[in-house]
């Protein structure tokens, strides 16, 4: 048995994994470049959290950035989405992959409720357990016992693998409550380790334990977010590890192993490290972009003259629904259908809607400039 836990072969005669509690002994070393990716973690995190004394609208902002975040995050487990689909949906239209577009949407449904909850709740398996059966519901993986921990045995590895050659078999049902009640105390413990650090840990043991029989990668990335949150480290829910997981998925899979396989926490914890700088700085960056768009297109909307109320306000609108039909424009702004008609014609031509279908009836346009800063990296 090393630092973090060893493979113990069960009755089945499979080998699964059977975690020690946290913290690991011997404790974290901050030798090295530790201290100094932890110093720029720290800065980074509070640089983004800073962010939302300079935005105008800053939950206009959060809302784009969980979209993303439950796009890329449901990615990661192999659902086919895009960013369009999301914003057909939510348009009104029904893409053809609806039911891997659902799956985002609960993604969504999962980290608001959490959020929510958490103001007045402390992070608690019934906690854990009640946004699993939110991130579930009706989708893949929704007949699975959502909301409550296993009492079958899950593995990980490619499809049509076995227990005895999965890539990971975490602990057998029989441990899972054991092991994540002593996950929650170290949670609520109070440990004299720098928090990012313990958010890295916490992170690496529910990963491990793999509590659910579906959804555990996606409630554990969560999980990261509702911590800091929690410890008031983030005053909004503004972090997102999902676009640096995807982007560096088999490296993610495979430093969590290599702690499983010989204890080495450190290199976890700096990759983790150096995702919450990149994963902050790209935030903030994107946040900038957002606002010089904002700015370049007020200032097209008076060089074009047609910069009347309405079509500011269309363009305001356009940052929460980047889809739009000439019909949706009049519904929302109480217009007739012609007025609305020759307003999106008149953006059209600025450059600022983009038609996406090519109809000459029933046309759809698109906020393409915006759209294309949100939609980095989360391709499928």
């Amino acid at each position: 048995m090393n630092r973090s836990g060893a493979y113990i072969k069960q009755a089945s005669n499979y080998r699964a994994f059977i975690p020690k509690p946290m913290p690991p002994k011997p404790a974290i070393s901050l030798k090295g470049d530790m201290h100094g990716l932890l110093s720029n973690a720290d800065m980074s995190l509070a640089r983004l959290d800073g962010i939302g004394h300079i935005l105008p609208n800053i939950d206009l902002f959060i809302a784009m950035f969980v979209r993303k975040e439950a796009l890329l995050s449901s990615q990661i487990e192999g659902t086919q989405a895009s960013l369009e689909d999301l914003f057909e949906l939510e348009a009104g239209g029904k893409p053809d992959n609806i039911n891997d577009v659902s799956e985002v949407v609960n993604y969504i449904g999962a980290l608001n409720y959490g959020t929510k909850r958490l103001k007045t709740f402390p992070i608690s398996l019934r906690l854990l357990n009640d946004i699993h059966k939110v991130l579930m519901k009706g989708v893949r993986g929704g007949d699975k016992k959502p909301g409550q921990m296993r009492t079958s045995q899950n593995w990980i590895g490619p499809a049509g693998c076995t227990l005895t050659d999965a890539t990971f078999v975490p602990p057998p049902p029989n441990e899972v409550k054991t092991a994540m009640s002593a996950l929650e105390k170290y949670i609520h413990a109070d440990s004299k380790m720098p928090v990012l650090i313990n958010c890295a840990l916490i992170h690496y043991q529910f990963e491990t334990i793999h509590p659910y029989l579906d959804g555990n990668g996606r409630l554990g990335r969560l999980l990261i977010t509702y911590y800091l949150m929690w410890k008031d480290i983030l005053h909004r829910p503004l972090l997102y590890l999902s676009y640096y997981f995807k982007r560096l998925r088999q490296e993610y899979y495979d430093r969590l192993n290599l702690v499983r396989e010989n204890g080495d926490y450190e290199q976890w914890i700096s990759f983790f490290l150096k995702g919450i700088i990149e994963t902050s700085n790209y935030a903030v960056d994107s946040a900038r972009r957002i606002l010089e768009l904002q700015t370049r297109h007020r200032e097209l909307l008076w060089k074009e003259k047609i910069s009347s109320p309405l079509a500011v306000g269309i363009l305001e609108k356009l940052y929460s629904t980047p889809y739009v039909a000439v019909k949706t424009i009049a519904e929302i702004f109480d217009i007739s259908f012609q007025a609305s008609s020759t307003l999106v014609s008149q953006l059209e031509k600025a450059g600022i809607l983009k038609e996406i279908t090519g109809r000459k009836r029933d046309k759809r346009y698109v906020y393409a400039d915006y759209l294309n800063i949100l939609s980095e990296g989360t391709k499928p």
